[in-house]
C-alpha cells in the first residue's frame, strides 16, 4: 500500500447548499479547486463534518464525481468516508467508492445501538477486505459515536486486512492512543489527527503525519503543518496559536462548526450561501458579536 499517499492537510469538504437547501454543485466544485489550489495535500468527503448524516444516496454519487472529478484535475488524492451502517451495504458502497476513482477509503464504524468490539472489527475488516487494492483510513470518534475502540483491535485490524494503513484518531486526549498504535503497528500504518486539530502539535509529535481538520480555514492548518515539518518549532505553535481563539468559540458541538465553517466559507467568497440542511445550529446576537470579534483577529492569518 502507498503509505505516502496521503499525507498532510486533509480537510472535509463541507457540504455546500443553495437557500433552497440543495445541493449547490457549482459552488461545491468551486470549494474543491480552492482547496485544491490552495495547497491541501488530499480532500476529504463525507466526514461528520461534511453532514454526510442530511444527504440522500443521489446526492452522495454526485457529490463524490464532482469532487472526485475536479480534485483530480488539480492532482490532488480524495478519501471518501463510507458511513454505511449495515455491513452489506458498507461493503457495496466501498465499492462503488473505488469504482468512483478515489485514492483512500475513510471507514466510520458502525455507532447506532452501541454494537460491540467484536462486531466493529468483523465490519471493518469485511470493508477493507472487498477493496483490497485500496488504501484504507479507520475513524476513531469516540465523543460523536459514543463507541469507544481499544487499540488492540485497530492493530488487530491492520495485521489481518493490510490494506487498513491510515487511521484518523479524535479521542480526546489523542495523544497516548497515538502513541500506543505507532507503537504497536509502527511504520505499518500512518497516523492523523482529527477534532479540528486543536491537538497538531502533540499529535505530530506523537508521530502523527498530517491533520484532517474543516476545510473553511485550510490556509491557517497549512502553515502549522509546513512550520512545523520544516522545523520550526516555535513557528508552528505561533500558527497555531492564531487558529485557538476562533476554534474554541465555534466548535463547542458539531452542527455549530459546521454551521460558522459555512459563514467563513461563504465570507471568503469560496461557496454562494451560509445554508445548512435543518434541524441545525441556532445562534444569536451575542454568539455572533463573539465570533465577528474572533473572525477579525483570524482573517489576516488567510493566504487569500
Amino acid at each position: 500500500m502507498p503509505l505516502d499517499l496521503i499525507k498532510g492537510i486533509c480537510p472535509i469538504v463541507a457540504a455546500p447548499f443553495a437557500k433552497d437547501e440543495s445541493v449547490d454543485y457549482d459552488s461545491l466544485r468551486n470549494l474543491v479547486a480552492t482547496l485544491a489550489q490552495g495547497g491541501c495535500h488530499a480532500l476529504t468527503l463525507f466526514g461528520i463534518a461534511g453532514e454526510y448524516y442530511k444527504l440522500d444516496e443521489s446526492e452522495q454519487r454526485e457529490m463524490m464525481r464532482v469532487t472526485i472529478d475536479e480534485a483530480h484535475r488539480h492532482n490532488v488524492p480524495v478519501i471518501v468516508s463510507d458511513t454505511r451502517h449495515s455491513t452489506a451495504n458498507a461493503v457495496a458502497f466501498a465499492r462503488e467508492i473505488e469504482k468512483a476513482g478515489a485514492d483512500c477509503l475513510m471507514v466510520l464504524p458502525p455507532f447506532f445501538l452501541k454494537p460491540g468490539a467484536d462486531l466493529i472489527f468483523e465490519h471493518a475488516r469485511a470493508v477493507a477486505r472487498a477493496v483490497p487494492n485500496l488504501p484504507v483510513m479507520m475513524q476513531y470518534a469516540p465523543e460523536q459515536t459514543g463507541v469507544a475502540i481499544a487499540p488492540d483491535v485497530f492493530a488487530r485490524l491492520s495485521e489481518e486486512a493490510p490494506n487498513v494503513v491510515y487511521y484518523k484518531i479524535e479521542c480526546k486526549p489523542a495523544g497516548k492512543y497515538i502513541s500506543n498504535l505507532v507503537g504497536r503497528l509502527g511504520d505499518r500504518i500512518r497516523v492523523f489527527a482529527g477534532n479540528a486539530g486543536y491537538q497538531m502539535i502533540e499529535t505530530f509529535d506523537r508521530g502523527a503525519v498530517g491533520a484532517m481538520p474543516g476545510c473553511s480555514m485550510y490556509d491557517l492548518y497549512l502553515d502549522v503543518y509546513d512550520r512545523y515539518f520544516a522545523g520550526d518549532r516555535a513557528g508552528a505553535i505561533a500558527a497555531h496559536n492564531a487558529l485557538l481563539p476562533i476554534l474554541n468559540h465555534i466548535r463547542q458541538n458539531v452542527e455549530e462548526i459546521i454551521a460558522f465553517e459555512k459563514k467563513i466559507l461563504m465570507r471568503r467568497g469560496i461557496i454562494a450561501t451560509d445554508v445548512c440542511r435543518r434541524p441545525g445550529f441556532s445562534t444569536d446576537a451575542e454568539f455572533e458579536r463573539l465570533f465577528e470579534e474572533y473572525y477579525a483577529q483570524t482573517a489576516p492569518h488567510f493566504r487569500r
